[in-house]
């Protein structure tokens, strides 16, 4: 599988295909079986954003809700918001296919009487040994050419829940040689005596995906049937269950490539797995690929968005690099985002010639490039707090932070220079002493020194204290699970690393759930909309700075 990255260019070839229509009436249609993931948000953006391109501007969003073993209401809703919060709405075209159970029934009435359908007795088990393989053709069943009426009569005790699950089927009859298995008189309604979350229990049968999609599609006047390349060997039987019908509005099925990216996975049944062995703290969980735990993590919509164009819509399969998707959250919050300094893993500084009860407030701008921003003021003090990896006792050559004996700028303030190192008895370092030279306040020398390292930091009794949780992949292998190995066994250990006394600067004081800020030389933050309160502040990392992967994987090719 090739793997596209961020300077290769794409095209939407669909656009190119649909270019001279006018009319346009596409959908969405999510099964509500688990949480929306990017990969969905592809297909959200290709089906809203055409229709909205086009006079109808029409785009249903209906539930395929044809499987009451696996749906639930949660999902529906969780659907509906996350539709909404990618900035699409559809208005009175909110659809179910369960809203067509009884029209579904009409057309499978339909076909019995025009002898193109019959209720089959074969067991599951019996049922595979009749399908044949890719190399053979399959098998007539023993109840194929059963009349009319009896098929008439089954499919009513069927619907009036007098059989058992697996007793009978109703299938299509089509060519049981076809070299097409969807071909091989496929099942277009089983027996499933379970509730329905929107029917309760009015059916106890329900209709295949095969053959509600096309009718739903030709019900709702749907012109062009977007979906991902797993359907282009269906799409015969798309065509032959409206040919045989005869429906009115027969839509176009086009296929695409679905959405892979790497570093991660996209299939509802490992999402699956991940929440329900605890492997995750749930679909929420901001590692997830899945739209709501990316929007806790701080991703934003035109974000999504500016990464669906970004890759574009293409018929092959293309393994995403992560660093696309990571570019696009950068280019949407650098010019948006405030910026502030928080030390996320604190290291004591004492000034030691600097005046013990005296404050400097210091002007800091909110953005270098946009003056609306306005300014914040940081208190300087003569203790203050610097990264721990700012320092080395015995720093390497091109380490151009702070140092004994060596002198750096702290951002907005002053020059200082480490004069020596207090460590506690297991060796640790625990606290620097520094002397600063009151002439270099802004951070320029009027002698026309120069320093090198510029470090972030904020005042000890002034700043924040604060959680911060930093994210990383979820895997650390590019495609989890290639050659059939378990997914789990590739989790990255470092996914998550909890950092419960970082310090911020006093203007966070009041963040609120779902902002986002850049923490100076560290990267985009968000606040945790969940788990972050006045009192006790939580961030999350939504992104570095810059890609560090991409060296990695430099790396590891060479």
């Amino acid at each position: 599988m090739k793997t596209q990255s961020a300077t290769e260019s794409s095209n939407n070839f669909i656009r190119q295909m649909i270019a001279d229509n006018q009319n346009i009436v596409t959908r969405f249609p999510p099964e509500p079986n688990g949480y929306l993931h990017i990969g969905h948000a592809k297909s959200i953006c290709l089906n809203f954003g055409i229709a909205a391109e086009h006079e109808s501007r029409i785009c249903y969003l209906r539930f395929d809700d044809t499987n009451p073993t696996k749906e639930n209401i949660e999902y529906v809703e969780s659907i509906k918001d996350d539709v909404r919060w990618l900035g699409y709405e559809w208005g009175e075209h909110l659809r179910h296919s369960s809203d067509y159970f009884e029209k579904l029934y009409e057309y499978a009435i339909a076909l019995i009487k025009m002898n193109k359908a019959y209720v089959c007795s074969l067991s599951p088990e019996n049922l595979k040994g009749y399908r044949g393989t890719l190399r053979e053709p399959g098998k007539n069943s023993p109840y194929r050419d059963r009349s009319i009426q009896e098929n008439l009569d089954l499919l009513d005790r069927m619907k009036t829940g007098k059989c058992a699950e697996g007793e009978h089927a109703l299938r299509a009859k089509i060519d049981m040689a076809s070299p097409n298995i969807n071909m091989r008189d496929p099942i277009i309604y089983r027996i499933k005596n379970i509730p329905h979350q929107m029917t309760g229990d009015q059916w106890c049968i329900y209709p295949m995906y095969d053959f509600t999609h096309c009718l739903s599609d030709a019900i709702e006047g749907i012109t062009h049937s977007l979906c991902t390349l797993e359907f282009q060997d269906h799409r015969p039987l798309y065509d032959w269950v409206l040919d045989t019908l005869k429906t009115p509005c027969h839509p176009q099925q086009i296929e695409f490539a679905r959405l892979s990216l790497n570093y991660t996975v996209l299939s509802k049944r490992k999402l699956h797995e991940l929440v329900e062995n605890n492997l995750v703290s749930g679909w929420n969980d901001p590692r997830m690929p899945t739209l709501i735990g990316m929007r806790r993590r701080g991703y934003t919509p035109e974000a999504i968005k500016d990464f669906c164009e970004r890759i574009g819509i293409t018929k092959n399969d293309t393994q995403i690099e992560m660093g696309v998707l990571e570019n696009s959250i950068r280019s949407d919050l650098d010019p948006k985002t405030a910026r502030v300094m928080g030390v996320l893993k604190p290291l004591r500084v004492v000034i030691e010639n600097y005046p013990e009860e005296k404050v400097e407030q210091l002007d800091a701008p909110y953005h270098p490039n946009d003056a609306n921003m306005g300014t914040r003021q940081v208190p300087f003090s003569r203790v203050l707090y610097i990264e721990q990896d700012d320092f080395l006792e015995e720093p390497p050559k091109k380490f151009f932070r702070l140092a004994p004996g060596r002198e750096v700028r702290l951002r907005y303030a002053y020059f200082i220079t480490c004069q020596s190192v207090i460590k506690d008895e297991e060796g640790n370092i625990v606290e620097l002493r520094c002397t600063y030279d009151p002439e270099t306040r802004g951070g320029s020398a009027p002698d026309g020194r120069k320093v090198k390292g510029t470090l972030h930091w904020v005042s000890e009794s002034h700043s924040i204290k604060a959680e911060v949780r930093l994210y990383d992949r979820l895997f650390n292998q590019p495609n989890p699970g290639a050659g059939g190995t378990d997914f789990k066994t590739v989790l990255n250990p470092n996914s998550i690393e909890i950092l419960r006394n970082s310090q911020l600067e006093p203007s966070l004081a009041n963040a609120q759930g779902g902002e986002a800020y850049q923490f100076e030389r560290q990267g985009y933050f968000c606040v945790d909309n969940l788990d972050s309160s006045k009192e006790a502040l939580v961030f999350n990392r939504i992104v570095t700075l810059r890609d560090s992967w991409a060296k990695i994987e430099k790396a590891n090719r060479h």
